[in-house]
């Protein structure tokens, strides 16, 4: 099995970094494989332009880039995206990764004659990991974990058919050791093909 590992961090000495390093070991522990997409690295372009305007139109196929991005998914089995909290969502890089690489067509389909919505990645399982530094108590009391859920693991993938399997946020990161996140991006590594049952219980 295989694993697409998304990262949205422009320091590649990060955390962010670290942890989506130890995720791939974590699969590699279980004789699976992975490969890193670093978004920043490898220069993804994020903005939104004409060109991808005439693709949600139904009016132009996907520019070069964003068909590399969508082979990239096609080839994998999980989908694992690990990206730092900025104003309580994720990165612009990643927003634009999704928003031109999650395109119509692909990811799904709009019937201009019925007003239906076809969702595209029934078979696509996801998993999250974002990396904030303010304490759960402060994401639970204004709402922000449901508010993130909401945005990104139903309005984004549920919207296109696929099933997130996990969503994690790691916080406190600036004052905690990086020794307990790290330990839970491995332990999310190794559970990725393991089933429904054990990446349950990696929700939080």
């Amino acid at each position: 099995m295989h694993a697409l590992i998304v990262v949205a961090h422009h320091d590649p000495r990060s955390l962010t970094h670290s942890l989506a390093a130890q995720v791939a070991a974590g699969v590699a522990s279980q004789g699976n494989t992975s490969e890193i997409a670093d978004l920043a690295a490898e220069g993804f372009d994020p903005r939104f332009t004409l060109a991808d305007h005439a693709v949600h139109r139904a009016r132009a196929t996907p520019p070069a880039d964003v068909q590399a991005q969508q082979a990239r998914i096609d080839r994998a089995d999980a989908l694992v995206l690990v990206y730092p909290v900025y104003w309580w969502s994720m990165p612009a890089l990643l927003k634009g990764w999704i928003d031109r690489v999650f395109s119509n067509g692909w990811a799904l389909e709009y019937d201009m004659q019925t007003g239906r919505t076809i969702k595209k990645l029934g078979r696509l399982r996801v998993h999250l990991l974002g990396v904030g530094g303010a304490d759960e108590g402060t994401f639970e009391r204004h709402g922000y974990t449901s508010a993130m859920r909401t945005q990104i693991d139903h309005g984004i993938f549920d919207y296109c058919g696929a099933k997130v399997l996990s969503s994690q946020l790691l916080l406190e990161s600036e004052v905690r050791t990086p020794k307990v996140h790290l330990e839970a991006a491995w332990r999310t590594g190794q559970g990725i093909f393991a089933g429904a049952d054990a990446t349950e219980a990696l929700s939080v």
